[in-house]
């Protein structure tokens, strides 16, 4: 009996370390980029509150390559340039090829629309962000509080890389037009709402690149148009 039970207490804690060890695979802390900060002409960012390790901007690396960016982040975060602001109808979008996964799981990038109050610790915003698993999500910033819109969800136009070293590249952009925003990548409507849909929430404001912690981009063909 106590053999039983002790082998039945070992299987348990057998377990418990297994999913503990997976879920802190799926968390990697968030890394400090050694000579970080916005070096890119008019740009700025802000790292999402909270991050664990208390790190900034300052930790991740937004700097200027050839006519692109180049984006090395720790902690998650969104840059911008107050400059690109719009209402009404438009459109903007950016390209983002990734060299290979640098983490044991994807990490995303995308673009946001609506932005406001983005210096502070409670923003709104409106983001679609693409994976290299061929997944896209949705989320909405509404003064800091986060609405998940659309669940991490596979589509056919979101490019799926062949491996984690494999090169990977996503054009994710927004089209406005009325009450209606859709996100489009790679050509492709794959998620879209009124602003019903959204709360009531305007469309109108700053738009510019959101981007997980811990990743690796070149950023190109950032524009903002009608």
């Amino acid at each position: 009996m106590r053999l039983a039970r002790a082998f039945l207490m070992a299987a348990a804690a057998a377990v418990l370390i297994s999913a503990t060890t997976a879920a802190q695979g799926q968390q990697d802390a968030d890394r400090k980029v050694a000579g970080g900060g916005v070096t890119v002409k008019g740009w700025q960012g802000k790292a999402d509150a909270g991050n664990r390790q208390g790190l900034t901007v300052n930790d991740s690396k937004f700097a200027p390559e050839g006519s692109a960016f180049r984006l090395t982040t720790g902690p998650a975060a969104v840059y911008w340039n107050p400059a690109n602001t719009a209402k009404g109808d438009f459109t903007v979008k950016a390209t983002f090829k990734e060299a290979k996964q640098t983490y044991n799981h994807p990490h995303p990038f995308g673009v946001f629309i609506g932005g406001a109050g983005l210096d502070t610790d409670a923003p709104s915003m409106l983001y679609c962000v693409a994976y290299r698993d061929g997944t896209f999500l949705v989320r909405q910033f509404v003064s800091g509080k986060v609405n998940t819109l659309a669940k991490k969800n596979a589509h056919e136009k979101v490019a799926k890389a062949a491996g984690p070293e494999a090169e990977v590249t996503q054009e994710v952009g927004w089209i406005v037009k009325g009450d209606r925003a859709d996100c489009v990548i790679n050509g492709a409507t794959v998620w879209g709402a009124t602003k019903a849909d959204l709360g009531g929430a305007s469309l109108d404001g700053i738009t510019g690149i959101r981007v997980s912690h811990n990743s690796d981009a070149l950023v190109s063909n950032f524009a903002v148009g009608k």
